[in-house]
């Protein structure tokens, strides 16, 4: 499943459409084709201290960089499987 990122100013505007304007989480969902899930969460970050949002981002990207890694290290392993394979039935 693909996540759709998008710019930092864009969430700041689409939380303030709600906290600051008073328009429904529903209305904005629909208006900016953003799931309410996402505004939710976008809310909740703009609520915790600087501090704590930036420790959130940065375990954010350590998630990121693990799974990309483990995405990589298991190909790798396919690989070296099929490989193991192919010379043990070249050798037997």
């Amino acid at each position: 499943m693909s996540q759709k990122r998008y710019p930092e100013e864009f969430k700041i505007e689409a939380v303030r459409q709600i906290v600051e304007r008073g328009h429904a989480v529903a209305e904005v969902s629909e208006r900016l084709g953003v799931s309410q899930h996402s505004l939710y969460k976008w809310i909740k970050q703009r609520q915790m201290s600087p501090g704590q949002r930036q420790e959130q981002l940065s375990q954010s990207e350590e998630l990121r960089r693990l799974k990309a890694e483990l995405k990589r290290v298991t190909e790798e392993r396919d690989i070296l499987k099929k490989a193991a394979a192919y010379f043990a039935r070249q050798s037997g």
